[in-house]
């Protein structure tokens, strides 16, 4: 598709835009059980290299971004360390692990945006519990050099940037704009259901929407389905005591 696709993608960057439409920021460093801290710190790593080839980039009207495309592989040799991934339903490490938390970040504020998802995917099994979870579960989008990617199409008249740089204890990210956009979004989750299965393990299910609002009479204009999300869960849910197992990697 990168090579013979139709697609324009989006390369070019520049200085911050003037308008934001929408920020959000995430923890980089989660105690998660059994998981040695230096993958976490090594995640920072991968997540700054990762940063540097997005922060600053203009998504102008018909260009698509594509995450692979614009960071690449992500290789020792480029600097990319070992760090979590997930497989299976297991955790397990791997150079560049840890990249997902990017997806989740970008996914999130592109449902907030005038963009449209073309790529999206989510882990089919649900690792962690609940605990100090903050956005609704099936929110995030996974990442796997290349298959596995996440696409933002522009198609509006106005252009776009994605912002995303590290502090010294969040992953912050912006979704900027030329001018201010006529609707703003709320994006919520519909029908959580958790299912016992006949097998004895447990699945989850749920539905992700947005309401859409006019920004200048705040009227609810529409409301959307944008998500569908099954999942086998790796973990006894309703659990007593769950704490040190995060939401999100």
């Amino acid at each position: 598709m990168w090579a013979v696709g139709v697609q324009k993608f989006a390369f070019q960057r520049g200085e911050p835009l003037e308008t934001i439409v929408f920020q959000h920021q995430s923890p980089l460093l989660r105690r998660l059980k059994n998981v040695d801290m230096y993958l976490q710190h090594n995640k920072v790593t991968n997540l700054r290299l990762a940063a540097a080839n997005i922060d600053g980039l203009l998504i102008k009207p018909g260009e698509t971004f594509s995450f692979w495309r614009l960071t690449g592989r992500p290789t020792a040799r480029r600097g990319y360390l070992e760090g979590l991934v997930l497989e299976n339903g297991k955790t397990g490490k791997g150079i560049g692990g840890g990249l997902c938390q990017m997806g989740n970040l970008l996914y999130w504020m592109a449902l907030h945006s005038p963009l449209t998802v073309t790529e999206r995917w989510r882990h089919s099994y649900d690792v962690f519990p609940d605990e100090n979870r903050t956005l609704p579960f099936g929110s995030g989008a996974t990442l796997a050099y290349n298959y596995i990617d996440l696409q933002l199409r522009n198609d509006t008249q106005q252009t776009f940037q994605l912002r995303v740089w590290l502090s010294e204890t969040d992953l912050h990210g912006e979704v900027r704009s030329t001018e201010p956009c006529e609707e703003r979004r709320e994006v919520f989750e519909k029908k959580h259901l958790i299912r016992h299965e006949p097998w004895g393990g447990y699945s989850r299910h749920n539905y992700i929407f947005r309401k859409v609002y006019s920004t200048k009479t705040n009227e609810l204009l529409r409301e959307e389905q944008v998500a569908e999300n099954h999942a086998l869960m790796m973990y006894q849910p309703f659990l007593e005591n769950s704490s040190e197992l995060p939401d999100e990697l």
